[in-house]
């Protein structure tokens, strides 16, 4: 059983040792930095626009997730672009990435866009074949040694 469902929450005084507490496996540590090191990048790149969010099942922290925006400048300028996405070892295989994906997008989506963004380290367990299997697609770029990943969001044609 999957539920409670996995949502969206700020990171406060209140939950940051908590969620800065979250780890992933050994073996994916190169493939994504930890949180606390995340909320330091944020805090030195402004001009990225981060926004992040822990990720959260009922009351426990279980996740964290870092988009760069739509910066004002840059390599990704005015897009959204997932710059972190990490589920604690303890909590993966449950579907959590996945709701975290397609909340991300409905909030990307909102927003106006039409697409979202991410990138990957090639490696032994590296996180593709996840993105692959929501709807990414390669884009034939690559960002700082990463393969970009776009994922393309269909507008409702009911809207508007």
């Amino acid at each position: 059983m999957r539920s409670p469902g996995v949502h969206l929450r700020e990171i406060t005084d209140d939950n940051r040792d908590a969620v800065r507490a979250l780890r992933v496996r050994r073996d994916q540590k190169q493939f994504v930095a930890s949180v606390s090191w995340s909320l330091k990048e944020a805090a030195k790149t402004p001009e990225a626009n981060p926004w992040y969010r822990a990720l959260y099942r009922g009351d426990e922290p279980v996740g964290f997730v870092m988009l760069s925006w739509k910066p004002p400048t840059g390599p990704f300028e005015g897009r959204h672009f997932i710059w972190r996405l990490l589920v604690d070892k303890r909590h993966q295989g449950r579907g959590i990435g996945r709701d975290a994906l397609t909340q991300i997008a409905d909030l990307v989506r909102a927003d106006g866009g039409t697409e979202l963004l991410t990138s990957y380290e090639s490696g032994d367990g590296e996180p593709e074949p996840f993105y692959r299997k929501f709807g990414f697609e390669p884009t034939g770029e690559t960002y700082d040694g990463e393969t970009v990943l776009r994922l393309i969001l269909p507008t409702n044609a009911g809207d508007g």
